[in-house]
C-alpha cells in the first residue's frame, strides 16, 4: 500500500509538470483559492515563528504558495520516518519564502522531497593532492540534487525553523540550491532576466565570495558562514540564509550583496 501511494504521488507530480503552461496556471489558481486548513495554520504558529513576522499580505501569499507546493511536491519518508502534515507544512512554509512575489514559480525541476529523521550518510569519491581517489563518508543535514530531489534531516529542519535569527536554515539553504540548479549544475548564478542584471550579479557575488574566502583563510570572524567559502554555489546558498535570517546585519556589512539578493528574491526582509 505504501509503495502504491508513493507511485501515485509521483505520477500526479509528473503529470502536473507535464501540463501545458496555461493549464498549469489555471490549476494553480484554483489551488490558491482553497481555504487554508486550520490545522495547518496551527502548525505555522507552532513551528514557523518566522511566519508571524511577515506583513499580512505576504502571510496570505505564503499560505497560497503552500497550498500549491503541497499539492505538487510529494514527500517520501526515509529510514522508517512516517511523514506527517506537520513536516510537510513546516518545510513548505520555509521553502516558499524563496518564491514570494513569483506568480507561477514552484521549483519547476523539483520532483520530490526525501525526509530522514536525522543526519543521513552519503559516500563521496574525492581525489587527494596526489591524484588518488578515496571514498569518504559524511553525515549531512541536507542536499539538493540537480535531478530534482531535495533531501533533508527533520531534526535539522526543526532547529532551523525554531530560530529565525541565527542565519542557519537547512531548508532555505537547500531550496536556494534548487533555484540555482534550474539550468543545470549549481554555480551561484540562478537564472535571471536581462544581461545587465546577470552582469551585476556576477560582479557583486564574485567580489563578495572572494572577500569571504580571504577572511576565512585569515581565520577572521565573518557574518556569512565559512561554509560559503567552499565554492560559488555554497556561497549563494549561505548568503540566502543570511539574507532572510539576519537581514539588518547583512545590509549594514554587505550592502551590495544585500541589494542583489533583494532584487533576486523580490522582497525586503528589513521591513518585516
Amino acid at each position: 500500500m505504501a509503495l502504491l501511494l508513493i507511485f501515485c504521488l509521483a505520477t500526479l507530480s509528473l503529470a502536473a509538470l507535464l501540463l501545458p503552461p496555461a493549464a498549469t496556471a489555471l490549476r494553480r489558481a484554483r489551488l490558491r483559492r482553497r481555504p487554508f486548513p486550520a490545522a495547518w495554520r496551527q502548525i505555522l504558529r507552532q513551528r514557523v515563528p518566522y511566519f508571524q513576522q511577515l506583513p499580512a499580505d505576504l502571510q496570505l501569499q505564503l499560505k497560497r504558495h503552500i497550498l500549491v507546493f503541497l499539492a505538487e511536491k510529494p514527500f517520501l519518508g526515509c529510514a522508517g520516518l512516517v511523514v506527517t502534515d506537520e513536516m510537510r507544512v513546516t518545510i513548505a512554509a520555509q521553502a516558499c519564502l524563496l518564491i514570494l512575489n513569483r506568480r507561477n514559480h514552484y521549483f519547476p525541476n523539483l520532483r520530490q522531497i526525501l525526509l530522514y529523521p536525522g543526519a543521513f550518510l552519503v559516500e563521496r569519491v574525492q581525489a587527494d593532492g596526489n591524484g588518488l581517489q578515496h571514498e569518504q563518508r559524511r553525515a549531512l543535514s541536507g542536499e539538493s540534487w540537480v535531478q530534482g530531489q531535495v533531501i533533508l534531516a527533520w531534526d535539522d529542519v526543526l532547529r532551523g525553523a525554531a530560530d529565525a535569527d541565527d542565519g542557519h536554515n537547512v531548508v532555505l539553504h537547500e531550496f536556494a540550491h534548487q533555484l540555482d540548479q534550474e539550468k543545470g549544475a549549481a554555480n551561484g548564478a540562478p537564472p535571471q532576466a536581462g544581461r545587465a542584471r546577470r552582469a551585476r550579479w556576477a560582479q557583486v557575488l564574485s567580489a563578495e565570495f572572494e572577500q569571504l574566502r580571504a577572511a576565512v583563510a585569515r581565520e577572521e570572524p565573518t557574518l556569512l558562514d565559512a561554509y560559503g567559502a567552499t565554492d560559488p554555489a555554497e556561497f549563494f546558498a549561505v548568503a540566502s540564509e543570511t539574507f532572510f535570517e539576519r537581514p539588518a546585519e547583512l545590509a549594514q556589512r554587505h550592502p551590495a550583496l544585500f541589494r542583489e539578493l533583494g532584487l533576486y528574491y523580490r522582497v525586503n526582509p528589513l521591513s518585516w
